[in-house]
C-alpha cells in the first residue's frame, strides 16, 4: 500500500517538529512538507499536493477554519484533519461545515493519530472521543437556530433524495454508522456505503458528517422516531 503523503500545519515550531518525526517513524505514513500560517500553508499545499492536511486552528492571522474554504476550492482531493486544542463545539461545527473530514485534539496518541490518517483516507470521518458529544450539541444548536432564524427551504430546492436515502440520511444525523444503519432498516452494510455514497453526490458534500450537519439543520434528527 502506498504511503499516505502528509503535510503539517502549525504555528508552534517544537510542536510541528516534534510530530513530524512521531510521524515519520510510521512507515505508512510519507511527511512531504511543513507550514506555520495559513497563507503558506494554501501555497505549499498547492505545490506538493498531499492526501491529507493537519490543520491547527487558533494560528496568527487567518485561522485554520477560515481557510477551509480556500483549501476545498483549489484543493478539492486534499483531506484535511483538524489538530487542534480547543474544545469550542463552535470551533467543531464551524470546521465541520467548512470541509474538514474531522476534528482531532493534540492530546491525542500517536497511534491514534496514524489510525484517523488511514481512516480518513478511506473516505471516513474521524472525530475525537471526546467531541463527540460536542458535535450533537453543536449539531442540535445548529437545527435550532436554522429554524428560529430562516423560513423553511421551498420543496422544490431540496436535493430529489429517495424515502431510502433520507431514510439512511435520518440514521447518519443521529450519529449512526453503516453496521447500525444497515442493523436498523434491515438491509447490507454494502446497500448502506452505496446510498451513502449517492447521498453526498446529490447534497454535493464530502463527508458523512457534513451530511449530519445538513440534516440536522433540517431537523432530520429531531424527526427520527
Amino acid at each position: 500500500m502506498q504511503a499516505i503523503s502528509v503535510m503539517v500545519v502549525d504555528d508552534h515550531t517544537l510542536f510541528r517538529r516534534g510530530l513530524i518525526a512521531l510521524l515519520s517513524q510510521d512507515p505508512g505514513i510519507r511527511v512531504v512538507g511543513e507550514a506555520a500560517d495559513a497563507a503558506d500553508a494554501l501555497r505549499r499545499a498547492q505545490e506538493l499536493q498531499p492526501d491529507v492536511m493537519l490543520l491547527d486552528n487558533h494560528m496568527p492571522g487567518v485561522s485554520g477554519v477560515a481557510l477551509l474554504p480556500a483549501l476545498r476550492e483549489q484543493l478539492p482531493a486534499l483531506r484535511v484533519l483538524m489538530l487542534t486544542v480547543s474544545e469550542d463545539e463552535q470551533d467543531l461545527a464551524a470546521a465541520l461545515r467548512n470541509g474538514a473530514q474531522g476534528y482531532l485534539l493534540k492530546t491525542m496518541d500517536g497511534e491514534d493519530l496514524v489510525a484517523a490518517l488511514q481512516r480518513t483516507m478511506r473516505g471516513e470521518s474521524v472525530v475525537s472521543p471526546e467531541m463527540s458529544h460536542k458535535l450533537l450539541n453543536a449539531l442540535r444548536g445548529g437545527a435550532a437556530a436554522t429554524a428560529a432564524s430562516s423560513a423553511p427551504a421551498a420543496e422544490p430546492d431540496l436535493p430529489p433524495l429517495s424515502p431510502r436515502e433520507l431514510e439512511i440520511l435520518r440514521e447518519l444525523t443521529l450519529g449512526a454508522s453503516n453496521k447500525e444503519i444497515a442493523r436498523t432498516l434491515g438491509i447490507a452494510e454494502s446497500t448502506v456505503k452505496i446510498h451513502v455514497q449517492h447521498i453526498l453526490r446529490k447534497l454535493e458534500l464530502s463527508s458523512r458528517v457534513q451530511a449530519a450537519v445538513w440534516g440536522s439543520e433540517r431537523g432530520l434528527g429531531a424527526a427520527a422516531p
